[in-house]
């Protein structure tokens, strides 16, 4: 089997040379990356994806980037990328930014060096700018950029409304939502709360936002701030969560105020991952068509790097599963 320095010996070049000319760093020359691709062919060595990009100028890699990678919601999100990608030829490169712009911008320098096929951005504050001069296709989920080349978005604003809805059919009369980040930067997510307070408006309902904070999305934890907001306020009887997380750790506090749910507490989610189907009783929440929106996000890159126009942004519809915390 070839090794790295049988191919520096066949183009005539250092290994160091090789090395650098494999990892796209520094300027190279034309003629010293194409007496590479010629050695490598001759001697069929294939390390890995970005030696095949070398050859043929084309990439089967997809940059992931995500905020959360322990998070349900983009767990999910992940696994639906990787199976749709696969299907079509693709392989992922998962990047965990956390939110972070340091790492970030040190994952969209490693898929720019990696000639990724495109860039999947999963919604989270990062730094808009990081991705104004990349030369790939950047497909936004749950995120809008003016300078990417498309979005795939559900619709919150009616999420919100369809929970509140619900709550208030029900016989609820002092709503609680919680869940919007404490953030300066718009997300599509904030539509949410926009679309569930109109709602408590129309019905004349009193309701009570409850923000979170970016360590609470990190660590996952929000049972002591919603054992402290229905301490604060037992009127409450109708919860809506931003995410499915969020609806369960609810569920843990009424089981240790006393409070049962259905009956005193209803509680409506958001999202429909696995963990909804899991709890006791099972959540009511607000389906996000995760599978459609991956499918879609995938599809749309592969459609522009074919060079087929696509549209600039798509809103999929969600609806509402009613399970056993709403009646």
């Amino acid at each position: 089997m070839a090794t790295l320095k049988d191919v520096a010996k066949e183009a005539g070049l250092t290994v160091t040379t090789v090395s650098r000319i494999l990892n796209n760093r520094g300027y190279i020359s034309e003629n010293a990356r194409q007496r590479v691709a010629d050695a490598m062919k001759k001697l069929n060595y294939r390390p890995n994806e970005l030696a095949r990009s070398l050859q043929n100028n084309s990439s089967t890699t997809i940059g992931v980037i995500v905020p959360h990678i322990r998070h349900p919601y983009f767990a999910e999100v992940i696994s639906n990328l990787e199976n749709e990608a696969f299907k079509k030829g693709y392989k992922i490169l998962l990047c965990n930014s956390r939110c972070i712009d340091e790492r970030a911008k040190a994952y969209v320098e490693i898929c720019s060096s990696n000639r990724v096929a495109g860039i999947i951005l999963l919604s989270g504050a990062i730094d808009v700018n990081l991705f104004a001069d990349l030369d790939v296709p950047v497909i936004t989920m749950e995120r809008f950029l003016d300078s990417g080349t498309a979005s795939v978005e559900c619709d919150n604003y009616q999420g919100g409304k369809l929970a509140a809805e619900k709550l208030i059919s029900c016989g609820c009369r002092h709503l609680m939502h919680v869940g919007s980040l404490n953030r300066s930067l718009p997300m599509p997510a904030d539509l949410r709360s926009e679309g569930f307070q109109e709602i408590c408006r129309q019905h004349k309902i009193p309701f009570i936002e409850l923000m979170t904070e970016e360590d609470q999305f990190y660590s996952m934890n929000y049972e002591e701030m919603l054992e402290q907001a229905l301490r604060k306020h037992p009127e409450t009887d109708g919860l809506f969560a931003n995410s499915d997380i969020i609806a369960a750790q609810a569920l843990q506090v009424c089981y240790k105020l006393k409070l049962p749910v259905p009956e005193k507490l209803k509680i409506i989610g958001f999202d429909d991952v696995t963990i909804s189907s899991l709890t006791a009783p099972k959540l009511t929440t607000i389906h996000q068509p995760i599978k459609e929106m991956a499918e879609i996000a995938v599809r749309l890159l592969f459609e522009h790097s074919s060079g087929k126009i696509i549209p600039k942004r798509t809103l999929l519809p969600v609806m509402l599963i009613e399970r056993e915390t709403t009646r």
